[in-house]
């Protein structure tokens, strides 16, 4: 079953994608599954555009994509080569939680 976004998760995917004017569906008409993945699967033009979108981020909110993820509640490795940038920020921002992002998806180093 989808995940329903939250307000929060509408806060960050505007945040993310705000030439969308918060339309939280895919052009199929559904809700979209995760915050990242349409964001650089379709929004972003290189994994530097997809950076630069993850920068306007908070701390809180980036540590709040970190817990998504441990939950399995968002897909960082369906996210291909962009992945490596969301550990850049991630690693800039709060390198704190990177460890655990990186021992939870089985990622060495």
């Amino acid at each position: 079953m989808a995940r329903e976004f939250t307000q929060k998760d509408i806060e960050i995917f505007n945040k993310l994608a705000p030439e969308l004017q918060g339309n939280i569906n895919s052009p199929q008409g559904h809700q979209y599954l995760f915050l990242l993945r349409p964001v650089s699967h379709r929004l972003a033009r290189s994994s530097e555009d997809f950076k630069e979108r993850l920068l306007r981020l908070t701390d809180d909110e980036l540590e709040y994509l970190v817990d998504l993820a441990l939950k399995a509640q968002e897909d960082i490795r369906g996210l291909d080569d962009d992945m490596y940038a969301f550990f850049e920020v991630i690693d800039e921002r709060v390198p704190h939680r990177l460890a655990a992002l990186k021992d939870f998806l089985g990622i060495m180093g």
